[in-house]
């Protein structure tokens, strides 16, 4: 059933309050299409991302689906925790919940890159999940410790720039793995990920708290593989269609993982994106119209 739009061209942003053991924080989330649409599209961003990184993705398909892509706390207009060490999955898990309630979905399809999708993951695998699609881009049950690394040695600082150009030429740097874009794409994916640096000046930095870097904290091999079990195990447990999608570059998410993840797991689907690292940007059309194509699969 098609729906009239708010608005194709901006989103609506909008708050919700998340509870931690540290106290309360704010959540916000982009939303876009018809607010009265219960087919809900959930999209959920990587590690130093925001949720204007699917503007494309989610003006394509706020026809069909209210589109809601949140800043994970940290990012974006998000509240910074007040204690950094609950920059973590599950901490992540539970702030979806109040934004869950409001939206009221009828249906809940998940479109997860990276970090979003390890968030997507663990709340489809709990008992009476109303997730009943799921898009992992470039991400599983088992991250590649030396791509791990690569990330952490830009995770965590924070950089001033002079000018906005200076800082949009770090940011396509750092993220080159995402594959070719041109510099209008690239100047449109990262206008969200920088603000004003205090003092102003004309100075610029990150959109996020530097100290969501705590999850590259050492931790012994034992805790490491303890944690990689567990996603393996949620993972399994997943009852919805799954779509992995793999950049072929990929340095995270490894083509062995991929063809674990579907012996796993029977309702996983793959599909390898050529040319690109991690992570697919899903800027384009035929990026979008994987997409399109999975989850619109069982209307």
């Amino acid at each position: 059933m098609q729906h009239p739009t708010a608005s194709n061209d901006q989103p609506r942003l909008d708050f919700v309050t998340c509870l931690s053991p540290a106290g309360l924080h704010r959540m916000a989330y982009w939303e876009w299409g018809d607010p009265g649409n219960d087919k809900v599209l959930l999209c959920v961003h990587g590690l130093t991302r925001n949720g204007r990184d699917f503007d494309r993705l989610a003006r394509s398909l706020c026809g069909e689906y209210r589109v809601v892509c949140p800043d994970v706390a940290g990012r974006g207009a998000s509240d910074w925790l007040v204690d950094p060490a609950f920059y973590t999955v599950p901490q992540y898990v539970s702030d979806m919940m109040p934004l869950l309630a409001r939206l009221q979905a009828a249906t809940l399809h998940w479109f997860g890159t990276s970090m979003g999708g390890l968030i997507g993951m663990g709340l489809a695998s709990l008992p009476g999940t109303p997730i009943s699609r799921l898009v992992l881009n470039d991400v599983g049950p088992r991250l590649d410790p030396a791509a791990l690394a690569r990330i952490g040695q830009y995770v965590g600082r924070h950089p001033e720039f002079d000018s906005v150009d200076a800082a949009l030429a770090y940011l396509r740097s750092v993220h080159a793995s995402f594959g070719p874009h041109t510099d209008d794409e690239w100047s449109e994916l990262n206008r969200f990920a920088l603000r004003p640096a205090e003092g102003g000046q004309g100075r610029w930095t990150l959109h996020y708290d530097p100290s969501i870097a705590v999850v590259f904290r050492p931790m012994a091999p034992e805790v490491l593989a303890a944690a990689e079990t567990t996603l393996w195990q949620g993972y399994a447990s997943i009852a919805c269609p799954i779509l992995v999608v793999r950049g072929a570059q990929s340095d995270l998410l490894g083509r062995d993982t991929v063809a674990e993840m579907a012996a796993r797991n029977p309702h996983t689907h793959t599909v390898e994106i050529a040319g690109i690292g991690h992570a697919p940007t899903f800027m384009h059309e035929d990026q979008i119209g994987l997409a399109r194509r999975f989850l619109l699969a069982g209307d």
